[in-house]
């Protein structure tokens, strides 16, 4: 095989479009990529391309979106007709199905956003975070018919910062592993890369987010629920109730002042909120139900918060 790889590219979210830049930017050949059918977004609920096929389009890329693919007998011909030496898969959303797998004779490349086998599934990024991980990366590896449970070809770590979120964290992965895969896939195509099995004794899981994952638990210890914010990033987010009505946190901090377990306490223009383990919430950003995002200040000033307040109660 020449450097010139003939590849199928599966991939949808914003996540994978670093990967398919690498791809052509490295000279192999992109016989088809391979993404999601286009969904309604927005108030107007209009049918929009996912990002990786704007990307392809833009590429000049030929494209298809199946609904289904594990019992499509014409997407199974259409790529096999194809002959890839490989199949990439970032963040496509379907399990690949043994047909797929046994396709190419490199085997189909996964990019997945963690260090496995930690952090398995749909949310690693978040969920990353969510536990806070001081670290995290990417592997390539290739897929079988677990759940990220395939040989590992490459690995590459990034240190996750104490501000990082979910929104800022994601595209310094998606750029590392844009590299990794075409590393790797030169790797493989050299011979010099020797896939290692996981140990499946040490597996973690990221499941994919529920919007109750978003909501909070005065229970849990300060830092501990920062951290869920940060990770859950756009969404859910973090919320819980306010005199009976929602109440989003955007941003907040640990701080140890003892209080019982979701009470408000204000001091000037700061407002703390009772967690457990002996520590509090100081909410620095928040978004009352129907309001906009405002500033702890303006929210006092707004609504006098007190110490009958109690956050999380209906």
């Amino acid at each position: 095989m020449s450097r010139s790889l003939n590849l199928v590219f599966c991939g949808t979210p914003r996540f994978a479009v670093p990967t398919l830049n690498s791809l052509v930017e490295a000279g192999f050949r992109i016989s088809l990529v391979v993404t999601q059918p286009d969904k309604p977004r927005g108030r107007g609920l209009e049918l929009s391309a996912s990002p990786v096929k704007q990307r392809a389009i833009e590429l000049a890329l030929p494209s298809t979106q199946p609904d289904v693919i594990k019992n499509n007998e014409a997407f199974r011909v259409q790529l096999a007709a194809l002959h890839p030496d490989a199949i990439v898969v970032v963040g496509y959303g379907r399990i690949i199905p043994r047909w797929m797998i046994d396709l190419p004779p490199l085997g189909n490349i996964n990019l997945h956003a963690s260090l496995l086998p930690n952090y398995r599934g749909a949310a690693p990024i978040q969920w990353a975070i969510a536990c806070g991980e001081t670290f995290t990366g990417v592997t390539t590896m290739r897929i079988d018919s677990g759940l990220d449970t395939g040989d590992i070809l490459q690995q590459r770590e990034l240190t996750i910062a104490p501000e990082d979120t979910t929104p800022s964290l994601a595209p310094r992965l998606a750029a590392l592993g844009a590299d990794l895969i075409v590393e790797s896939l030169l790797g493989l195509q050299a011979g010099t890369i020797n896939p290692r099995p996981q140990d499946h004794s040490k597996a973690t899981l990221a499941p994919l987010l529920k919007k109750e994952d978003g909501q909070i638990d005065f229970h849990r210890p300060a830092a501990e629920i920062c951290n869920r914010l940060r990770g859950f990033q756009p969404w859910p987010g973090a919320f819980t109730t306010f005199r009976g009505k929602n109440l989003h946190v955007w941003a907040a901090r640990p701080v140890t002042i003892v209080l019982p377990f979701g009470e408000l306490n204000v001091d000037g223009d700061r407002i703390f909120a009772g967690c457990g383990q002996v520590t509090s919430l100081e909410l620095l950003e928040v978004q009352p139900e129907g309001k906009k995002r405002m500033p702890a200040r303006d929210f006092i000033h707004g609504y006098h918060p007190s110490t009958a307040d109690k956050l999380g109660e209906s």
